[in-house]
């Protein structure tokens, strides 16, 4: 196969591939906001791209088999190694995570809060009725949204008092 034809398919191929290189470049843009491991994993997808752009590249200029292996050769590898460390980081932040959440204290749910669940499982469903109705029915159209925040603050009222309530009977003090 002439080097021309593998070059425009390692070129779209890599033109195909921005749905993972354009967010590893996000990661890395986004700086020390993204963990470390999610960084390096973010550079090794953008260096096994610019690998296989490079290819397509190479192939167009260089008449020997060989430069374009290369390149895919040392791309390939450097990807890898940054891949593996990515890996390696990343099994060590979830170990460290698994052991601050294991310091934190564990208390029970306080038992009306299976009620405030209810809810707002109840208003969920309530939403989209009240939208039909409003479509439905001309005249609903101020009353239904003004009915949905009322109730709204009458549950976020209830469920402020319910948790201070309970926060006080177990001793802590009122914020």
């Amino acid at each position: 196969m002439p080097q021309p034809v593998l070059a425009l398919g390692c070129a779209v191929v890599t033109a195909a591939g921005s749905v993972w290189y354009l967010p590893a470049l996000t990661d890395l843009r986004a700086g020390a906001d993204r963990p470390l491991s999610r960084r390096t994993a973010a550079l090794a997808c953008l260096t096994g791209w610019g690998t296989l752009g490079t290819v397509a590249s190479v192939l167009l200029v260089a008449t020997a088999w060989w430069v374009p292996v290369g390149v895919a050769v040392v791309g390939g590898t450097a990807a890898a190694a940054l891949w593996t460390d990515a890996a390696v980081r990343r099994a060590g932040e979830q170990r460290e995570a698994a052991r601050q959440w294991a310091q934190l204290p564990h208390a029970p749910l306080p038992a009306d809060a299976h009620r405030s669940r209810g809810a707002v499982a109840a208003l969920a469903v309530a939403g989209p009725v009240a939208g039909a109705a409003a479509v439905a029915v001309p005249g609903v159209f101020v009353t239904v949204p003004a009915l949905v925040v009322g109730l709204f603050l009458v549950i976020a009222v209830r469920h402020t008092r319910m948790v201070r309530r309970t926060t006080a009977s177990r001793g802590h003090p009122r914020s």
